[in-house]
């Protein structure tokens, strides 16, 4: 009897230091970005700090190759959230190949569409470069392969008749290391999809005289994705930049996967626009943050935690 009562009481405790285990286990959010010198790095380190606020949270932000690596890795179960393009989403929800993904990756679910970002393309003053047709036969640097960027890039230079054979080169080089090449007169101009008042160009234009080439709206009309909207970079964005320039403008999505359960993307997307002034606080871009727009033309389907947040708000039905 003794016997049989000791192990009930150790079968007992160990369900019970099981139970006690399970339920304390800690939510991993690690919050997938760009590179450090973009924006999505500043405000993911940001929401970050701000999803250590959900119960049981461990939270950390990752620098990638931002959109389509990003993608990939939700659709692995390696993130719980990330930044990306529109159109990559768009891409990687119907598994284009030759954007980056070899399947549809039907996992990932939204959680809001938040700023545009702009297609910025700077060229060094003594280049000469000063429209889109000026950069044929010059170096340029496109972003790293296959990125969100240099998907961008493919789709405004085809609108624009121009191909990358018509460059005297291409490298394939994230935001920082463009720059660098810039600097050291090893390419003429670059290409970068970003937030306005991005750190590597900020940097750039109060070391080197930029021009900044315009995007025309009928070069943007030609461009065969809902995605790509008209967009202007407002004069005084950068140093050196007196005017405003064309250009087109792709919203950036906050992407989630479907396994991460719906009270905590429910949480992540009320403590973000609950603090909207905070990840302004961490870059200018997330002032763009709207909520009446956060549910506007998604290539993809809401995470049920972020719906039952936007029904709340009574943007959804």
């Amino acid at each position: 009897m003794r016997l049989t009562r000791k192990i009930s009481l150790f079968a007992a405790a160990a369900v019970f230091t099981a139970s006690t285990a399970a339920f304390a286990a800690p939510t991993f959010i690690n919050v997938l970005t760009g590179g450090t010198s973009g924006v999505y790095y500043p405000i993911g380190v940001a929401l970050s700090q701000l999803y250590g606020q959900i119960d049981g949270a461990r939270t950390s932000v990752q620098a990638t190759k931002a959109s389509v690596e990003n993608l990939n890795l939700l659709q692995s179960g390696r993130g719980e959230l990330a930044f990306a393009l529109g159109d990559s989403v768009e891409d990687a929800w119907n598994g284009v190949e030759d954007a980056g993904f070899k399947a549809p990756l039907k996992k990932i679910r939204a959680l809001a569409g938040t700023y545009p970002n702009y297609i910025q393309i700077v060229a060094s003053k003594e280049s000469g470069i000063k429209t889109l047709e000026d950069l044929k036969g010059k170096r340029i640097s496109v972003g790293a392969p296959r990125s969100g960027t240099e998907l961008n890039a493919r789709a405004i230079f085809k609108a624009a008749g121009i191909s990358y054979d018509d460059f005297a080169r291409v490298e394939y080089m994230p935001y920082a290391e463009s720059v660098e090449l810039i600097k050291n007169r090893q390419i003429d101009a670059t290409l970068q999809s970003s937030g306005l008042g991005m750190a590597a160009i900020r940097d750039l234009a109060s070391m080197v005289p930029l021009n900044f080439v315009a995007v025309p709206q009928e070069v943007v009309a030609k461009i065969d994705s809902k995605a790509y909207q008209a967009g202007v970079i407002p004069a005084g964005t950068y140093d050196g930049q007196d005017e405003d320039v064309p250009t087109v403008a792709i919203t950036n999505i906050l992407v989630t996967h479907e396994g991460v359960s719906e009270e905590v993307v429910y949480q992540m997307a009320k403590l973000m626009f609950d603090n909207l002034g905070r990840l302004a606080n961490a870059h200018s871009a997330a002032a763009d943050i709207k909520l009446e727009t956060a549910t506007s033309n998604l290539p993809i389907p809401l995470h049920p935690g972020a719906e039952r947040f936007y029904r709340e708000k009574g943007l959804i039905q």
